[in-house]
């Protein structure tokens, strides 16, 4: 897991061990009902993500200009893109029992994001703290504690396969610094 310090700087700590049995049962069942509203529940993702982090939006030709969260719900181009987010959630979530089939979504996802868009690996961590204080936020009744403590996990070894990928793929210098937000920041560290 990943601890923020004060100033925005990742402090490594060791990659979380594999989830436990009932920490994927408590995902998936989570899941299953916020899958339920999968497109609203990626676009108010992404709209939190591009609001706070602005300049994640350099990525994204169609809507790296929009400033109003109104605008950005309403953008075809970013509610295609959410789905595209929850769908690769989706099959992770689904493949947990799968380990090969885990690392083939990680693979596609890193490769595609380091290669063809060059998007720096920190956003993933970013984007992480997003879903969770989004999830958090929007399925309260859902996103216990406990359920909370197990999306971390999931999310931080999803960063970690990802940075495994972006190594791979030939990224020299991976980012350790991230922008934060205070809510994110709790969530990611399990404070």
């Amino acid at each position: 897991m990943e601890r923020m310090q004060r100033d925005g700087e990742v402090d490594h700590v060791e990659q979380p061990g594999p989830l436990t049995e009932k920490e994927k049962v408590r995902i998936q069942d989570s899941w299953a009902k916020v899958f339920q509203s999968c497109d609203d529940a990626g676009v108010a993702i992404l709209v939190r993500f591009f609001v706070n982090f602005p300049s994640s939006k350099q990525f994204f030709k169609d809507f790296k200009h929009m400033e109003e969260p109104e605008e950005m719900q309403q953008s075809v181009q970013l509610r295609k893109h959410a789905h595209r987010v929850m769908t690769a959630l989706n099959t992770l979530v689904e493949s947990l029992n799968n380990a090969d089939r885990v690392a083939s979504v990680l693979k596609s996802v890193g490769r595609a994001h380091a290669l063809k868009h060059n998007v720096d690996p920190k956003y993933f961590k970013i984007l992480s703290g997003v879903i969770l204080e989004v999830l958090g936020e929007a399925f309260t009744e859902i996103i216990t504690a406990e359920v909370a403590s197990a999306w971390t996990k999931l999310l931080a070894n999803m960063c970690c396969g990802i940075a495994a990928v972006y190594k791979e793929a030939g990224w020299t210098e991976l980012s350790s610094s991230v922008e934060t937000s205070p809510p994110a920041v709790l969530l990611i560290s399990g404070t």
